[in-house]
């Protein structure tokens, strides 16, 4: 099964995207990147910036599905206003080309790609680079989030249908291997 996903990290100043694709039993970026927004340019206008330049990457990379993080309320209730009115242009987007949005908490996704819920962005960074074939890039955090976002989807969708198992089951200090978690084993600086 080939499938394509785009993952996006939405903020109303720098939204992350990642385009990953599972072919053939493996995975690859197609693209990735920031949309940097200047906090003085109006909310309204912002949003409007970040979607135009996703529908350029929609329609340059024809993604299957678009995945996003899962909204969370911090201790800021404006600044999570903002970003729901951002990751709402994002769902419409998806919705109006016909894109199934799924979406994923934070430490689902971070299992996913490192095997452990609690890893740090550097271990997930880390383990993108090696499971992505992405070599020494630097890619800021908004971008490694949306690439892990998008692996994610991929992980338990197109791969999982595919009799593939990616993921690590871990309980309490013993891991359990399942499919590439031998990887993951012979690795132990990438998982907490």
């Amino acid at each position: 099964m080939n499938m394509t996903v785009m993952g996006v990290d939405p903020g109303s100043r720098n939204t992350g995207y990642g385009v990953v694709r599972f072919v053939d039993g493996g995975f690859a970026m197609l693209g990735c990147g920031v949309i940097r927004m200047k906090s003085s340019t109006p909310l309204v206008e912002r949003i409007g910036q970040i979607c135009s330049r996703l529908e350029e990457v929609v329609a340059s990379t024809v993604p299957d599905c678009i995945a996003i993080e899962t909204a969370f309320v911090g201790r800021n209730v404006r600044s999570a206003l903002i970003l729901g009115q951002v990751r709402g242009a994002v769902i419409a987007l998806a919705a109006r080309g016909g894109r199934q949005v799924r979406e994923y908490a934070p430490r689902e996704i971070k299992m996913a790609v490192t095997g452990s819920g609690s890893a740090s962005k550097e271990q997930v960074a880390s383990m993108l680079a090696r499971l992505l074939d992405l070599g020494n890039q630097e890619l800021s955090n908004d971008v490694t989030d949306a690439l892990a976002i998008a692996y994610c989807d991929l992980a338990r969708n197109a791969a999982g249908s595919s009799g593939l198992q990616h993921s690590v089951k871990v309980t309490g200090t013993k891991r359990k291997r399942q499919g590439w978690s031998a990887f993951v084993d012979d690795h132990p600086e990438l998982v907490a």
